[in-house]
C-alpha cells in the first residue's frame, strides 16, 4: 500500500485504500527542445495549491469530500529517458492494478508514454483524448524516438490507428499534420466537435493528456513552448469537464507548466485551478455512475 506524501495538495489527503484517484508528480524535463523548468512543476503546484480554497462555486463541490491520495513525487533519474519513463510506468501499473484512477502531473510531455504504457496494459480498445497546441507526432526529434516532440506517435505505437483524438492544436512540422490526417483525428485551434467525440467513446477506456499550453500565451506564460493563440481558460475548464463527466477516464495527466517562467504566479494559479475543477468533476463522476 502506498503512503501518503508528507505535503499534500490542497484537499487530496485522503489515505491510499480510501482513495479513488491517485494524485502523482513526474518531474522530468530532460528532452524538453526549448525551455526547461517543468521538473519543478508538481512541487510547486502542490506548495501553491494552499493560495485556493477547497470549495469549487462552478461546480457546488468540495475537495474535502473527494476521494483522492497524493502519492508525491516520483525520483526519476534525469540521465535516463528510459529509465524515468520504466519508473514512470510502474508506479502508474501499481495504481491502475488496484483499480484506482491515475492522474499525474508532469514534467514535460514525454512523461505521457510511460503512465500509457501501463494503463494499455490493462484496458484493451484504449482511446486517446489530448489537448495541446502542439502535434507531437513527429516519428523522431533530431534523432531521437523519445521526445516531447514525439510522444504521441509513440502512443499511437501502442494503441494504433483512429485511437486518438487531438484538440487545441495549432503548431507542427508540415509532415505531421499529413501524417496525422492517416492515423489521429486532429480538430485545429478549439474544442468544436469534442462533444461529438465525448458520445462516440461512451462505455470505452479513456487516456485523458492535457498539455497546459493549450491554452493561450497571454493567459498562461509559464510554459517551455508558448504559442501565441489557444484558448482561454474557461473554454478550457468547460472541455475538462465534459471529459470528466461524460466519458470512461482511466488515466491522465496534466503537463508542462514551467514555474521558472512564470515570475508572476498566474500560470500556476491557472494550473491549479483547472486541476481543482477537473478532480472534483472526475471524483463525482466515478462516486455517480
Amino acid at each position: 500500500m502506498l503512503k501518503k506524501n508528507i505535503e499534500t495538495f490542497l484537499g487530496c489527503d485522503r489515505e491510499y485504500d480510501e482513495a479513488k484517484i491517485v494524485l502523482f508528480g513526474a518531474p522530468f524535463d530532460s528532452t524538453t527542445s526549448y525551455r526547461p523548468g517543468t521538473r519543478f512543476a508538481s512541487r510547486t503546484m502542490r506548495a501553491e495549491s494552499y493560495g485556493l480554497e477547497t470549495f469549487s462555486p462552478y461546480l457546488d463541490l468540495d475537495l474535502e469530500d473527494a476521494y483522492v491520495f497524493d502519492g508525491g513525487d516520483l525520483e526519476l533519474p534525469f540521465g535516463s529517458v528510459e529509465n524515468a519513463l520504466k519508473d514512470i510506468e510502474d508506479f502508474t501499473r501499481q495504481i491502475v492494478n488496484d483499480g484506482k484512477i491515475s492522474l499525474m502531473i508532469g514534467g514535460e510531455h514525454l512523461v505521457t508514454l510511460g503512465s500509457v504504457r501501463a494503463v494499455a496494459e490493462k484496458y484493451d480498445d484504449l482511446h486517446i483524448i489530448h489537448f495541446d497546441a502542439h502535434a507531437d507526432l513527429r516519428d523522431d526529434y533530431l534523432g531521437a524516438k523519445l521526445s516531447h516532440a514525439t510522444v504521441l506517435h509513440r502512443v499511437w505505437d501502442i494503441v494504433g490507428d483512429n485511437k486518438i483524438y487531438q484538440f487545441g492544436i495549432r503548431s507542427g512540422e508540415r509532415a505531421e499534420f499529413a501524417w496525422g490526417k492517416e492515423h489521429v483525428q486532429t480538430r485545429r485551434f478549439d474544442f468544436v466537435g469534442l462533444e461529438d467525440v465525448v458520445e462516440k467513446l461512451k462505455g470505452k477506456p479513456v487516456y485523458f493528456t492535457v498539455d497546459l499550453d493549450v491554452l493561450d500565451a497571454a493567459v498562461f506564460p509559464g510554459t517551455g513552448t508558448p504559442e501565441a493563440g489557444g484558448v482561454s481558460f474557461d473554454e478550457l475548464r468547460r472541455a475538462m469537464n465534459l471529459v470528466a463527466n461524460k466519458c470512461n477516464v482511466v488515466g491522465c495527466d496534466m503537463v508542462e507548466l514551467s514555474p521558472p517562467y512564470d515570475q508572476s504566479g498566474i500560470s500556476t494559479a491557472t494550473a491549479l485551478k483547472l486541476l481543482r475543477e477537473y478532480l472534483l468533476a472526475l471524483d463525482y463522476n466515478i462516486n455517480n455512475k
